[in-house]
């Protein structure tokens, strides 16, 4: 994969090209950037398939170059970050390859091969147009979109779109309101944390509710809860109370 590395500190450029050149044998490093702006010339010139991007550089940061690409680019973008909590939730939502400063090198071979083996879905402009939208809002405000991973894609919907979500020992099915279901290869916490700004409760180990779909509670030790369309959901004894305060 010819691949491009933009980040405004030399050292951290050596390191990680040097870290490609030695781990990961399907990179190539065709060239590296410093800036937004020598980013653009260099994907213009260079066409990589691959880039590995800093987030916090200075006059610009790597969301805004993303931002200058055409929407429909077919890049696949690893993002490279130090800290920024809020930078790191926004990629989480989007399901955007990531890594933290310093790069670790099993963590960089695990990035570099799940590149691989979506190189040629065609779908990382649907990545960036989720990730930049999730942007746009506060930390604490609802994510507007979620990119779910599948085996052949990617699976962009909404909150509204989730009657529920089920832990399925480390996958996560998403059940929609259209009746389908999704398996996703997360962890439930994983989009217990994400979506609880979206009006979402845990209220079984297993079990996290779209709290907008709960249509009647039924008194009981921890009880249940019949939705929308009729699915009846356990709630768990201990967190009965949580689910009760989040109902009024």
């Amino acid at each position: 994969m010819k691949t491009l590395i933009i980040d405004d500190e030399q050292p951290s450029r050596e390191a990680l090209a040097h870290y490609l050149g030695k781990y990961c044998p399907d990179v190539t490093v065709v060239g590296e950037a410093q800036s937004v702006n020598t980013a653009l010339e260099a994907i213009r010139k260079l066409k990589p398939e691959l880039l590995f991007l800093d987030i916090e550089m200075p006059f610009g940061t790597g969301f805004d170059l993303l931002e200058k690409l055409p929407t429909d680019h077919k890049l696949e973008v690893v993002f490279v970050t130090a800290y920024e909590q809020y930078a790191l939730r926004a990629l989480r939502l989007s399901a955007a390859h990531y890594l933290l400063k310093p790069v670790d090198i099993d963590d960089l071979i695990e990035a570099v091969g799940k590149v691989k083996a979506r190189i040629g879905l065609r779908e990382q402009g649907q990545v960036t147009q989720t990730l930049l939208a999730n942007l746009k809002t506060s930390a604490q405000d609802v994510p507007k979109r979620l990119a779910l991973p599948l085996i052949d894609g990617l699976e962009i919907i909404t909150p509204e779109e989730i009657n529920y979500l089920e832990a399925a020992d480390n996958f996560t099915s998403f059940h929609l309101i259209d009746g389908r279901k999704l398996l996703i290869c997360r962890k439930l916490k994983f989009y217990d944390a994400l979506l609880a700004p979206a009006g979402f409760c845990r209220i079984h180990r297993s079990t996290v509710v779209n709290l907008a779909r709960v249509r009647r509670y039924h008194k009981g030790k921890g009880g249940s809860v019949t939705l929308v369309d009729g699915t009846e959901l356990v709630v768990a004894a201990a967190r009965k109370q949580g689910l009760l305060e989040a109902l009024v």
